[in-house]
């Protein structure tokens, strides 16, 4: 699930948009959702120290003692790896945007279909991007392994444990924030268990079970299971 965050200092504006977005999401049965809404930069600042976000979406002009060219410099020291798209009236501003490495710069008023362009473009690139990475950084000890030897990733309490082909390693993360910055070939089919499709070699849907390489198993649990059969559907 990708998380969209507007902020615009008009409200009609910033309604206007968020039923675009929730317009195109719908059509394009995309897992993305409207976070948070909001006119208030600082407002949109203390949202984020609590809750993760994917995608940006900034005006330029806030009219507030912060305009939407500072809110990305300081959301970019904060989420390095997220997604800011500007849509505003000021296109002057667009290659002072790109500084902070914008993923688009859209001229209001903003038509649906080029915001529905923009979006998925944005989908293209995330599955792009996720499909490439190769390694997996654990912690802050600079563990790194090859995605590909990963067979699964388990929920044991506050420990994360990724079980791969030659050992398992431990560590100490939120495993919803984890499922964010995986490849896509890593999917959710259970509250405690992320099963990596590349190394899967059968289901059984009457036992609830994923059957992986080297004789492992993960549980399917209901609210995960079309989520599952979804991403291996997608995965083909």
């Amino acid at each position: 699930m990708l998380n969209f965050v507007l902020c615009d200092d008009n409200l009609s504006t910033l309604n206007r948009q968020s039923n675009m977005f929730e317009a195109i999401f719908t059509k394009h049965d995309l897992d993305a959702k409207i976070a948070f809404k909001t006119n208030n930069p600082s407002e949109l600042l203390s949202y984020i120290e609590q809750n993760p976000i994917n995608v940006f979406i900034l005006d330029i002009n806030l009219h507030t003692e912060i305009n939407g060219i500072q809110l990305a410099e300081q959301i970019r020291e904060k989420n390095k790896d997220c997604y800011i798209i500007f849509i505003t009236c000021h296109c002057e501003y667009v290659f002072l945007a790109y500084k902070y490495k914008a993923f688009d710069y859209l001229c209001k008023p903003v038509s649906q279909e080029a915001l529905e362009g923009t979006v998925l473009r944005l989908f293209k690139d995330i599955k792009e991007s996720k499909s490439n990475k190769r390694f997996i950084k654990l912690d802050h000890k600079n563990t790194i392994i090859d995605q590909k030897k990963i067979l699964y990733i388990k929920r044991d309490g506050m420990k994360v444990i990724f079980h791969t082909k030659d050992k398992d390693y431990e560590t100490y993360n939120s495993f919803t924030k984890l499922q964010e910055h995986l490849p896509s070939n890593f999917v959710r089919c259970h509250k405690s268990y992320i099963a990596n499709l590349n190394n899967i070699t059968r289901l059984d849907l009457t036992e609830n079970l994923v059957y992986l390489e080297y004789g492992c198993t993960c549980d399917i649990g209901p609210k995960y299971k079309n989520n599952l059969l979804n991403g291996i559907t997608f995965s083909k």
